[in-house]
């Protein structure tokens, strides 16, 4: 049994009944009190087909008849082909645009809500586009503002333009006697340009509010002078042939993160477990290579307790327990559960390529692999905000030659893919010639930057010496007489 009203106005929403007239929309009353609003739906040929019936005292809504073969809302009254058309996301905000701008501008309404404002204008697009310029006037909350942006970009560029209200909706300004400016409003509507894309005069006075990212300068003054340091947002990815000193500079950086900053720091160190990890942070504070079980044995308990005090019992360092093989989905919500439930502000992941390698085969090529993973890591950076410290291998170079005697290393070594130049910040290179028989140059590592997408210099950043008996790698001059031009 189909529901029946009358003519009237719709007093609760402060509709005239001459608006709702024209709307073909009628009401139902229990006494003084409106119960029901009952709006017209016709088809193409201009004959109702449903109506939508709304319950005003819950809220509760449905239709009878065809609706789904009904045009807009709204659409029957107005012919196509004129200067402006309106459309809102629901019948009452339909005929309260029209109502405060006069009655004069066609103003139609989707069927179904926001959630399907883009089905509903795709099938009215060629009556919508008939007219010169299309007026967006959705609700202003997170699915209206979703529904404005699908629907706008069915059409041309500048055909559609965006109401933006301070408001929840058109009715609002109605019922609160705010005609004017909602007329306003609408009159001021801006042109619609896609998400992202902004122009740079509107940036004002914001130009200057500098965004939020802490720095952390490394520990070698050098390196500073051309990255500026460490910075939170960014993916630094750190490369070398095997032993070229990538352990002992990730332990370096991860005890200077603890001594210059008061952030937690997240450590996946995929080869190694975790009291790995954990002497080796302590190694940097005492100096000593107390990952070695023989070096850690010349030292009494109380002093093995000592740096771990001033070390991993500050409660800063969380790092992966890792067992057998590790999925990138897994690691990647490790990373972000670091980030965002433990306040890790720095992570170090140590290595991509064993990520890599642990793939099934199903998975594809290693060369697909790393451009999945890097473009995961690259948007977990985005979204969380941390410092992520990448460690990656090269691939073996062509030649006799190899890293391990010292090559130089340039982005097309990077192991797998390219995309790991493209998506990182920094590609920090390590070389090293293991061969040297001078005992200062086997031992140090020139520190190469290959890109630097903060400050724009590459090229040799500083030479680090390693200290077989301290473990620890210290700032020297070049001590290469080759020419070099740092």
């Amino acid at each position: 049994m189909s529901t029946t009203g009358n003519w009237g106005e719709l007093s609760d929403r402060k509709i005239s009944m001459e608006t709702a007239k024209k709307y073909n929309t009628k009401i139902k009353s229990d006494g003084n009190i409106i119960t029901h609003h009952l709006y017209g739906y016709f088809d193409e040929l201009g004959n109702q087909i449903a109506t939508k019936v709304r319950q005003t005292k819950d809220k509760k809504m449905w239709s009878e008849g065809e609706i789904g073969n009904a045009v807009l809302f709204g659409q029957n009254i107005f012919s196509p082909k004129g200067k402006y058309v309106t459309v809102c996301e629901g019948e009452v905000d339909a005929m309260s645009a029209y109502q405060m701008m006069g009655s004069k501008w066609p103003c139609v309404s989707i069927k179904t809500g926001s959630a399907g404002a883009l089905r509903d204008c795709k099938k009215a697009f060629s009556y919508l586009d008939s007219f010169d310029t299309v007026v967006l006037s959705f609700d202003m909350d997170k699915a209206g503002r979703k529904a404005t942006e699908e629907v706008a970009q069915l059409f041309a560029p500048n055909k559609c333009k965006i109401v933006h209200l301070e408001h929840k909706d058109s009715n609002e300004y109605l019922k609160m006697g705010k005609g004017t400016a909602f007329t306003q409003a609408w009159w001021n509507a801006q042109p619609y340009t896609p998400a992202g894309i902004i122009n740079l005069k509107d940036l004002g006075s914001s130009l200057y509010d500098e965004e939020y990212c802490e720095t952390c300068l490394y520990p070698w003054p050098k390196m500073n002078e051309k990255t500026y340091g460490m910075r939170t947002g960014e993916l630094v990815t750190f490369t070398s042939g095997a032993g070229m000193g990538k352990s002992s500079i990730m332990r370096e950086l991860m005890h200077h993160l603890l001594k210059n900053t008061e952030d937690n720091i997240g450590v996946l160190a995929l080869e190694e477990s975790v009291k790995n990890t954990a002497w080796n942070i302590m190694s940097v504070e005492a100096s000593s290579r107390l990952y070695i079980k023989e070096v850690r044995e010349g030292f009494t308990r109380e002093e093995l307790e000592q740096w771990q005090d001033s070390t991993i019992n500050s409660g800063r360092f969380f790092a992966f327990d890792h067992f057998g093989s590790i999925g990138n989905d897994e690691i990647l919500s490790r990373v972000r559960f670091m980030a965002q439930a433990l306040g890790c502000k720095w992570v170090v992941l140590d290595h991509l390529s064993i990520l890599v390698s642990g793939q099934d085969e199903s998975f594809g090529d290693e060369r697909k692999s790393i451009d999945i993973l890097m473009t995961k890591l690259r948007s977990l950076v985005e979204q969380t905000g941390i410092g992520l410290l990448l460690v990656s291998h090269l691939r073996r170079p062509s030649g006799d030659r190899g890293h391990e005697e010292g090559k130089e290393v340039s982005l097309s070594h990077l192991r797998g893919s390219a995309s790991i130049a493209h998506l990182s910040d920094g590609v920090i290179a390590l070389e090293r010639n293991q061969q040297e028989d001078d005992e200062i140059l086997s031992n140090t590592t020139i520190v190469r930057i290959l890109k630097n997408r903060y400050t724009g210099e590459t090229g040799i950043a500083t030479h680090l010496f390693y200290d077989r008996k301290t473990g620890r790698m210290t700032e020297i001059d070049n001590p290469f007489d080759t020419g070099e031009d740092e």
